[in-house]
């Protein structure tokens, strides 16, 4: 590890922080040396999840485990096919073999319909990366980030179909109306609309089923009808219900750990938080402890989600030193703002 005292210019803290994460990587690719194998790890915790995933979802069909926990665990299947997938935006998997690059990514979306395609998505993150809490930021804009707290805010984290279009609305007075739409076509179409709009199907036929059973007047489905309503209610417990609790999760943790709107351009040091509150375990188990480490990958981008958990407690160490906010829980006020909100 490097020992030298910590500079104060901000290109060195960065510098250090860098130097710091960097040396505390190598140390465990040494101590374990088992990761060198990088493909395939990723591609393992991939078909890992998948299987998982499948799994699951055949006990819950043949009734062996009840509708919640497939729910539950499926989400965490998901929590993991998302960090490969960021991986594969960054190309740390099978990088020279596009054909399975490519098979991997395919895989990701399969599992994760309610999400922006990967090859769009792509474009989205490397340009979060570049222009992070600015206007240009769309990805994390999509999130709710810069959005003062309120019901708009909460429906925006629950559903990229609201934030497509409040983010749209947004930017109707900038006259990029057309830009932002024309983003969310190809980021979702036709999968993800396909997908949320059998949530919302979903939704309205139980809403209705609901209020005529609380009036008395319960409605009496065809047998057709209850075939398709069943087939509805099993696609959503295994696979749209854990991605939109899964994408809540992550939507959420990442909105409000994210700094927006007056921050300096290329400064990392104001770009995230670090979130780690012992009440925010619930969501982060989700989203497998995204606000913890999400902040070690603005530093350094190019190592794997696994490398970050394993050497989170060093890399807050010096984070925290070199003056990296933690738990700036006034952040939720300021609309993600660094300073005094407006």
């Amino acid at each position: 590890m490097v020992d030298e005292a910590p500079p104060l210019s901000l290109p060195a803290r960065v510098k250090y922080i860098r130097q710091q994460i960097i040396a505390a990587g190598n140390d465990v690719k040494l101590r374990f040396p088992v990761l060198k194998y990088q493909n395939a790890i990723g591609l393992g915790i991939l078909l890992f999840s998948i299987f998982s995933l499948v799994a699951v979802s055949a006990l819950y069909i043949h009734q062996q485990i009840s509708w919640w926990l497939c729910l539950l665990l499926n989400a965490l299947c998901l929590s993991l096919a998302h960090e490969i997938e960021h991986d594969l935006i960054h190309n740390l998997y099978f990088k020279k073999n596009r054909f399975m690059y490519h098979l991997m990514m395919t895989l990701v979306w399969i599992v994760r319909p309610s999400s922006a395609n990967p090859w769009a998505r792509k474009t989205l993150h490397l340009k979060h990366h570049q222009y992070s809490g600015s206007e240009q930021d769309l990805e994390e804009r999509a999130l709710s980030n810069g959005t003062r707290w309120g019901v708009l805010r909460l429906l925006m984290t629950a559903d990229l179909m609201v934030a497509l279009a409040v983010v749209a609305w947004q930017d109707k007075g900038k006259g990029d109306l057309r830009g932002v739409l024309l983003t969310g076509l190809k980021a979702f179409f036709p999968v993800a609309f396909l997908t949320w709009g059998l949530w919302y199907l979903f939704l309205i036929v139980h809403g209705i089923d609901f209020a005529a059973t609380l009036s008395g007047m319960p409605i009496t489905w065809s047998g057709a009808t209850q075939a398709q309503i069943g087939y509805l209610d099993i696609l959503v417990v295994v696979l749209i219900g854990p991605n939109i609790l899964w994408s809540f999760c992550l939507h959420f943790v990442s909105s409000n750990m994210h700094y927006h709107g007056d921050i300096e351009h290329n400064n990392i040091l104001q770009q995230t938080q670090v979130m780690n509150p012992w009440w925010l375990w619930p969501l982060q188990l989700f989203c497998f402890n995204f606000g913890s480490t999400h902040s070690i990958h603005h530093f350094v981008v190019n190592e794997p989600f696994y490398i970050r958990q394993l050497t989170a407690a060093k890399a807050h160490r010096v984070m925290r030193e070199m003056g990296v906010r933690f738990n700036d829980y006034g952040s939720f006020g300021r609309a993600n703002r660094w300073g005094a909100a407006e």
